[in-house]
């Protein structure tokens, strides 16, 4: 269920001594109920961290994804009640689900699952998940490590390439960040860092106080709670400057805009750190525990994403399963003013209108996209979508009926809403949508650029092969889709993410390769961005998924 390594107060390994407890805590008393070995349980207990704590919560409560509890009961609005569990699915039906998915959204583990590792998982979420331990600001101090010393950081690009096009791509199950040249389309280095890094991001331009050389320094977070700082000036062999562990769990990262602090948000412990982005010491920890916009407490109250508003001295924090969205101000660390804002369950990712005003995030379970005005720090408007969306980085564009607008995927249907964004220019169109796309099948990104007529979206959450392994590109300029390009046939191997290179006259997929993942068989396939025919080839990556271009990133360009 968790990670395949546990922490004593100190913060170092326990060993196997622990697991072993907390293995036998979990096992059934009885023969009729489920049970697995000591090595099976330990195994799945890992590869449901790796594979499905995601969606469904390390305690198994469901977010995203359905509960996995072995049994539960809720209580309608009219006094009945539901009961329901993996115990009473059983054994077949589980394992079918996972290895087969659903259509409403999780995808298939036939092909990054073997037959006893989906067996064996189906039992181990029959039995009561184990509770991970806490972590304290002086166990994160002990898993900090410097690689090269502030001073010793080089005053001018030490390689001579043009940097800013470089993209930072997640290796994902290898546990690294690849660094690739976008003008010459060279692998410049795969740096270690967390396991499977969900997000990095750079310091960015600033309305109020400008981070020194935006986009230089880098922040990873993988979900191991790992993370990263790299400095894109070093040469290759020396961009991993330093590396700090805020939790066991974690998603997303941060920098403030004064470049000054970097904040982690945490799915276990249920918190935030705040980190000297200088050194990399962590100098506050912040319990996300608390009461949901429904009255009820919260213990696995999970840090979704975390972002620098554009024109505050803040950071906004999704609450996932409170549906509260937190707008920390980080100018006095000792009173640290932070303002809740209730709106919707299950929060997870978003980005901002041009204006770097207003935020708009996904409220998976409620079908909602929630749009917050961080100059008032306040909720402006939810607006109603298909099912589940997942606008990853997000677009924004201009639409020749409704202005400016900015769209989303979905996790649970193939569809792409569209909503207006510019309250002071339209404001009759303002939060509404404008209109929505159907595509072939359920996608996780969406991505366009100033220069681009066209918007991209992905299909990775379909079962059919045929279908991951495509995306569907559309017209601004009329909202129907021109183009479906399949990346490959090769069986395992998705279509995934999208990213423009500096200029905009690219666009770089990533070719996930799901079944090989820890093998050198990845590639990102470049498009050329007006003929949308393909141009090149990156390859020799490990499991590419998310990649981002340094000087889009660093501006805010959507």
């Amino acid at each position: 269920m968790f990670l395949g390594r546990t922490f004593s107060a100190s913060g170092r390994t326990l060993g196997t001594g622990l697991a072993m407890l907390l293995g036998s805590l979990a096992l059934p008393a009885t023969a009729q109920e489920p049970t697995l070995s000591e090595e099976a349980f330990e195994a799945s207990k890992q590869l449901y961290f790796e594979r499905c704590a995601g969606c469904h919560g390390v305690l198994r409560k469901g977010a995203t994804g359905k509960n996995l509890e072995p049994s539960w009961k809720q209580e309608a609005a009219d006094g009945t009640v539901k009961e329901g569990g993996t115990l009473k699915l059983g054994q077949e039906r589980l394992e079918k689900i996972i290895a087969w998915g659903t259509e409403g959204g999780m995808n298939n583990f036939s092909d990054v699952m073997t037959e006893d590792e989906i067996r064996d998982m189906a039992t181990y979420i029959m039995m009561e998940p184990p509770k991970p331990p806490e972590m304290s600001l002086a166990q994160m101090m002990e898993t900090r490590k410097v690689y090269v010393e502030p001073e010793d950081y080089p005053s001018e690009p030490l390689h001579g390439r043009n940097w800013e096009n470089f993209f930072v791509v997640i290796e994902r199950d290898v546990g690294k960040v690849a660094v690739i040249d976008g003008d010459t389309k060279e692998v410049l280095a795969h740096i270690p860092t967390g396991y499977a890094v969900h997000v990095l991001k750079a310091s960015e331009h600033h309305k109020l106080e400008e981070p020194d050389n935006p986009g230089r320094f880098w922040y990873t977070m993988g979900r191991d709670g790992k993370m990263t700082k790299i400095d894109l000036w070093q040469n290759p062999e020396n961009m991993l400057v330093a590396e700090v562990t805020i939790g066991y769990d974690a998603r997303d990262v941060a920098v403030s805009g004064d470049g000054k602090y970097v904040i982690g948000g945490a799915y276990w412990p249920p918190h935030f750190a705040i980190v000297d982005a200088e050194t990399m010491e962590p100098k506050k920890v912040v319990s996300t525990r608390g009461v949901n916009v429904d009255g009820d407490y919260v213990e696995e109250a999970r840090v979704a994403a975390i972002y620098t508003t554009p024109n505050e001295p803040t950071w906004i924090v999704a609450v996932k399963e409170l549906g509260q969205l937190w707008q920390v101000d980080y100018t006095d660390l000792d009173n640290l003013r932070i303002d809740k804002i209730n709106s919707a369950k299950f929060l997870h990712d978003g980005f901002f209108d041009p204006t770097g005003r207003y935020f708009q995030i996904a409220a998976n379970a409620s079908n909602k996209m929630v749009v917050v005005d961080t100059q008032t720090h306040k909720l402006e408007a939810m607006i109603d979508t298909a099912a589940l969306p997942h606008p990853g980085p997000g677009a924004n564009w201009n639409d020749p009926n409704c202005g400016p607008v900015a769209g989303t995927t979905h996790l649970g249907e193939g569809t792409v809403t569209v909503w207006g964004n510019d309250p002071e220019g339209h404001p009759d169109n303002a939060w509404k949508v404008c209109y929505e796309v159907e595509t072939d099948g359920a996608g996780l990104f969406i991505r366009t650029h100033p220069t681009s007529d066209y918007i991209w979206a992905d299909q990775t959450k379909h079962p059919e092969p045929e279908i991951q392994q495509s995306v569907q590109v559309i017209s601004k300029e009329t909202g129907e889709i021109v183009k479906t390009i399949q990346l490959t046939e090769e069986e395992g191997n998705v279509a995934v993410h999208f990213e423009f290179n500096q200029d905009g006259s690219e666009v770089w997929v990533s070719k996930w390769n799901r079944s090989t993942s820890k093998e050198p068989n990845g590639e990102i396939v470049i498009y050329d961005a007006k003929t949308l025919e393909e141009k090149a080839r990156v390859k020799g990556l490990f499991a590419p998924t998310g990649k981002f271009n340094v000087y889009n990133r660093s501006n805010h360009v959507t």
